[in-house]
């Protein structure tokens, strides 16, 4: 008895400091990102950043229901959607920051998503996917024949002088840069917590078997419509904050199915179910859209997806885990 209680106890110190290492690691990262944007001097390449920052936060959102729920959604460009219209319309129409835009638009996209999952978490496996798929475009559909919201025209934003209140800068994209910094820190932090919290090891359970979780006191449903709220919680914040960094918006540009692809596909390459996949898929992907469209134009229009494809599939046959279980399986065989 006194043996399983030491072990239990050594058990427990040697995961608190695996913890307080990783969180380390996580600052030590961040604070390096940091640095970048004194480093870099072209506007386009901090666009770029920008970009990559931001769908590393998107992903990791995505992430919190897809990878550690295991609830795989397909139209979290609906919540996207939400939080950039939000914020739009309120500041444009009635003169609300932006800042108060970005969490309205995020508590508007957690009801939606609770709203939604009550019907759609009764669904399982591939028909969950589809109607997630499904909701997200009649979404498209109706914010592109509501006036109220500019329908097919979208929402411009007005020419302001630079202000953080207002978030916008119109001379320098480095603001941008550490907002976009702010929203994936905040994500990989939330996640960080959530992981290794009882909600948890509940997500994982009901990824693993909601039947076996739910013989052990989990209550399936409300596991999944938590995962949902919170999800889309963050992913409406990272909506908001590329509507002012755009300053114009439309259906096209905020709710089209690419949108959905682009925040599931990083987590998928990088690792679903990590807390460093979403950034490393980000990292590879986000670049690599960018840089075909520009450089290759008209004549590269597709061919970002078509290496999306390939990579996906590459990644499937060597190491269905992603780039972080790849590595894993790496370190633990070098370590053998």
């Amino acid at each position: 008895m006194h043996y399983s209680i030491s072990r239990s106890s050594r058990f427990v110190a040697e995961h608190a400091a695996q913890q307080r290492r990783q969180l380390l690691v996580a600052l030590a990262v961040f604070a390096a990102i940091a640095l970048l944007p004194w480093m870099v001097s072209d506007v386009y390449l901090m666009n770029v950043l920008v970009l990559t920052l931001l769908y590393a936060a998107l992903s990791q959102s995505w992430n919190l229901l897809g990878g550690y729920c295991g609830q795989i959604s397909l139209g979290h460009a609906l919540y996207f959607g939400v939080g950039a219209y939000a914020t739009s319309v309120t500041f444009v129409k009635f003169g609300i920051l932006p800042w108060a835009g970005m969490f309205l638009g995020g508590a508007i996209a957690s009801v939606i998503a609770l709203a939604l999952g009550y019907p759609c978490f009764r669904l399982k496996g591939h028909y969950f996917s589809i109607a997630t798929i499904v909701i997200a475009e009649i979404g498209l559909l109706l914010v592109n024949n509501w006036n109220f919201v500019g329908a097919a025209l979208g929402v411009q934003w007005p020419v302001s002088p630079d202000s953080w209140w207002t978030l916008q800068f119109a001379r320098t994209k480095i603001p941008y840069f550490y907002v976009a910094l702010a929203m994936f820190a905040a994500t990989w932090l939330v996640t960080f917590w959530i992981v290794d919290s009882k909600w948890g090891y509940a997500w994982r359970a009901v990824k693993d078997s909601p039947e076996a979780a739910e013989s052990l006191g989990v209550t399936v449903f409300h596991t999944k419509m938590a995962a949902a709220a919170i999800s889309a919680f963050f992913t409406a914040l990272g909506g908001g904050f590329f509507a002012a960094f755009v300053s114009y918006i439309d259906p096209e540009s905020v709710m089209q199915f690419q949108i959905s692809l682009l925040m599931a596909l990083p987590a998928v390459l990088g690792g679903i179910g990590s807390l460093w996949g979403p950034a490393i898929g980000a990292l590879i992907l986000i670049p690599l859209a960018e840089f075909s469209r520009s450089y290759l134009g008209g004549s590269g229009s597709g061919i970002d997806l078509a290496i999306y494809g390939g990579l996906i599939m590459i990644v499937a046959l060597i190491s269905p885990d992603g780039i972080t279980g790849l590595y894993r399986r790496l370190r633990s065989g070098a370590a053998a």
